[in-house]
């Protein structure tokens, strides 16, 4: 994955469609349905929002894998990135737990590599940095 720019801005805005709690999220020149479950209120078309930062750290840690891999010019094969966690609950902190599958085949010098690189992709490191919030709301008349 590439590396952004110290002053480069991600954006992400979510809309809701009717009544529920779906919302379309546009990102650059795409679009992505987050939804809650039916158990939560929601009609399921989409992940929800915690699902959402398990998908961003599953895929930046597998596309920063196979990067590496190509600029050293390893053909590793299939990359598969499992990742599970718990959200922060009162006195405990959010836990994350990663599977990285690699073929069997790759040297152990490679794979050792790997999975130190895997913790330096950039969603890695945003959820172990240090994190700001800025917030504000603006009242606008919105389009339904």
């Amino acid at each position: 994955m590439s590396q952004p720019h110290e002053t480069a801005r991600m954006r992400a805005t979510a809309r809701r469609e009717g009544k529920s709690f779906k919302h379309t999220v546009q990102v650059r020149d795409h679009q992505l349905t987050v939804d809650e479950t039916v158990v939560d209120g929601g009609e399921d078309t989409g992940p929800d929002p915690l699902e959402m930062l398990a998908v961003s750290l599953a895929s930046c840690t597998a596309i920063t894998m196979e990067m590496y891999a190509q600029r050293k010019g390893w053909d590793i094969g299939h990359v598969e990135v499992d990742v599970e966690y718990s959200p922060a609950e009162r006195g405990c902190p959010t836990k994350f737990q990663l599977v990285m599958r690699l073929p069997a085949e790759l040297p152990e010098e490679q794979l050792e590599r790997l999975r130190s690189i895997a913790a330096k992709c950039p969603v890695h490191r945003a959820l172990d940095g240090e994190v700001m919030f800025q917030e504000r709301i603006e009242r606008v008349h919105l389009a339904a």
